[in-house]
């Protein structure tokens, strides 16, 4: 999905000051991948499922036999009762346990930096003067774009409440957590929803058309044709999406869209993976099977082989 983003940094009066990036918008459980999963255009979003986001990227520049032999580590790794292949159930736990080590570095990252007075906690005024800092003083003159920083430290403070459930205007590392993260806490699916329906509602009534959906995926250049996926999506929008078949996506039916609560990704994305790599359809993957398809699985998220260093105290597995 194509998603604009605010430049990350100004020059005012000779200082670079940092602008906060736009919060992208959860849809599909993105952290597996950031990609489509779409495996006629390629196998990106397998990729960084097998191996985490970050370490995908160093992956793709390991020799054919650098891979193959890391490859064989994280099988090793993965599976866990040792008879030598790998199981759905095991392949399930590892693409969970990669996304929940993702989240865990990305909020760790993040908490250092706002963090100032390294009290072990964020509060609100903390992470609006870290983020926003030059500009509250300024109002935002100084800002092209006024009005979507304003409406991004509206929206901020609006999820950092929503995650504070005590109220004290204070963040613990769970509640920043959930600050980061909403799709991953139920209490945090409300503001999931609203900023959905808030980035492709362009008009503002609150409801999102065919036009907006689509246009919030795909936006045509020099009378370029529409691709078959775009057709094949805005199907969906009359068929599926808009269950009522009023013409509009409201929040429930987005909810239905972004967050079904009865599929869980990580466990279709282990089926998937061994439904295109187990060749001998036994169910389970073998190392000859996994080496055989190193191609397609050095791309999918099982191949987090730092994370898997960090894991063990950076000691060679």
């Amino acid at each position: 999905m194509l998603l604009q983003s605010l430049p990350s940094l100004i020059l005012i009066l000779g200082v670079v000051v940092a602008v906060p990036a736009k919060e992208k918008r959860v849809h599909r459980h993105s952290d597996l991948s950031d990609h489509a999963h779409d495996d006629s255009t390629g196998f990106h979003y397998d990729h960084e499922a097998f191996l985490g986001k970050e370490e995908a990227k160093t992956f793709d520049q390991l020799t054919p036999e650098e891979s193959k032999d890391k490859l064989g580590k994280i099988v090793d790794r993965i599976d866990t009762d040792k008879d030598g292949f790998v199981s759905h159930g095991e392949l399930h736990q590892w693409i969970k346990h990669r996304q929940r080590r993702y989240i865990e570095e990305n909020v760790l990252k993040h908490w250092k930096e706002y963090d100032q007075n390294k009290d072990g906690k964020i509060g609100w005024e903390e992470y609006k003067n870290t983020t926003y800092g030059y500009y509250l003083d300024e109002e935002f003159d100084d800002v092209d774009d006024k009005a979507s920083y304003k409406a991004m430290l509206t929206r901020d403070e609006r999820r950092f409440r929503t995650a504070d459930r005590d109220g004290d205007g204070i963040a613990t590392k769970d509640e920043f957590t959930a600050f980061l993260h909403p799709e991953e806490y139920d209490h945090m699916k409300a503001v999931v929803i609203q900023e959905t329906v808030e980035d492709i509602d362009k008009n503002g009534d609150g409801k999102i058309t065919l036009d907006e959906y689509i246009g919030d995926m795909f936006t045509p250049e020099n009378g370029e044709s529409e691709p078959d996926w775009v057709l094949t999506e805005k199907k969906h929008f009359t068929e599926i999406r808009d269950t009522n078949k009023d013409g509009f996506l409201d929040n429930h039916e987005v909810a239905q869209w972004i967050l079904p609560g009865e599929i869980d990704h990580t466990d279709n994305e282990a089926k998937h993976l061994i439904h295109e790599t187990d060749t001998d359809k036994d169910g389970r993957l073998s190392l000859s099977e996994v080496m055989d398809k190193v191609d397609f699985l050095k791309s999918s998220t099982l191949t987090d082989y730092g994370g898997m260093l960090a894991d063990e105290g950076h000691q060679e597995l």
